[in-house]
């Protein structure tokens, strides 16, 4: 594990006042932009049960499809499950569900868009996260499991700080 910076040298946390109070960040004053973030995530499961998934023979349905609604649900909801996240107007939402058959899991990757004054990348991760429980739950049955894991902002674009990548 990366030593953790010195608190000197680290950014200051904005969603804390200088009393070391929670509270949502003031963003009226900062311009319009469009915003996007993609984020991405992972669930590995048993060979069957990515079979079921696959061949369309879960118990439950259509499991990507469901998963795919769930995700961006989730997305347009995340002020709601994220204490201190703005609730913003959406433009966009786009989520892949890809089968990995070598590596026996489902990845899934969520793209956000908005025309605003603050970063998608909690909608898009709630997005992600979302996808791949719904994904567990509907094929839970088949196997208990399984593990979610990599999820992680991929990228974003737009306000102040511009764009960036993950490495």
């Amino acid at each position: 594990m990366k030593d953790l910076p010195d608190s000197a040298a680290a950014p200051a946390l904005t969603h804390f006042d200088a009393h070391g109070q929670a509270h949502m960040v003031d963003v009226g004053d900062k311009p319009e932009t469009r915003r996007i973030a993609r984020a991405t995530g992972s669930i590995r499961m048993q060979p069957a049960t990515l079979a079921a998934i696959a061949g369309g023979s879960a118990r439950k349905g259509d499991v990507l499809g469901i998963a795919r609604i769930a995700a961006i649900q989730a997305a347009k909801r995340t002020s709601e499950l994220v204490p201190l996240c703005h609730p913003l107007p959406l433009t966009h939402v786009q989520v892949e569900f890809a089968i990995d058959a070598a590596a026996n899991a489902v990845h899934c990757t969520v793209q956000a868009e908005t025309l605003g004054r603050t970063g998608v990348e909690m909608e898009a991760l709630t997005a992600v996260q979302m996808g791949l429980l719904t994904v567990y739950d509907m094929v839970k049955a088949i196997d208990r499991g399984m593990v979610m894991g990599d999820i992680r902002v991929l990228e974003k674009h737009g306000g102040k700080s511009g764009s960036w990548a993950s490495p």
